[in-house]
């Protein structure tokens, strides 16, 4: 093999080695499609005791769809602001009701919510944290009021604790 083969064949490797590694920490830190789907039950339930119709999106740690339910007669506009809720805890690892403080008039960082396509700086959006506190994903939840549905959110974050 010659010198220009070799350093391509090295090359090629070091590639496949890097881009597994970055598959297996993805992984790691992942919500898995069960956990997403008990995150959604625990809320969908606590909505339904209280009598409240909401929209509940999980994202995974890359802040991708992973799970989503729109109650029955549910408002349609919730379903985006329940997933841009989620994004937005996991885009900045913080529940969105304290990132909204942030963001008053004269804030630090007054006017965030106009990048990333739209974030949502009020509540209902919690960052989801495994038994090793490491951010998984968030969930967002729409429909009640802010504090219905940050306490909805807060409820199904903490569902894989248990």
């Amino acid at each position: 093999m010659n010198s220009l083969k070799k350093l391509n064949f090295c090359i090629a490797i070091l590639a496949i080695t890097l881009f597994s590694c970055a598959l297996q920490a993805q992984i790691t830190n992942d919500i898995t499609s069960n956990q997403a789907l008990k995150v959604l039950l625990a809320a969908k339930a606590k909505a339904e005791t209280d009598n409240v119709l909401v929209n509940i999106a999980v994202v995974d740690a890359g802040a991708n769809l992973k799970a989503f339910v729109r109650m029955d007669e549910s408002y349609l506009g919730s379903i985006d602001v329940a997933i841009k809720k989620a994004k937005t805890a996991r885009y900045f690892n913080i529940d969105t009701g304290k990132l909204g403080e942030l963001t008053q008039p004269g804030g630090i960082i007054y006017n965030i919510e106009l990048t990333n396509n739209g974030l949502v700086s009020f509540p209902g959006g919690i960052p989801i944290k495994n038994k090793e506190d490491k951010i998984i994903g968030a969930i967002g939840v729409s429909g009640g009021t802010i504090e219905q549905d940050r306490e909805i959110a807060t409820v199904g974050a903490q569902a894989i604790l248990n």
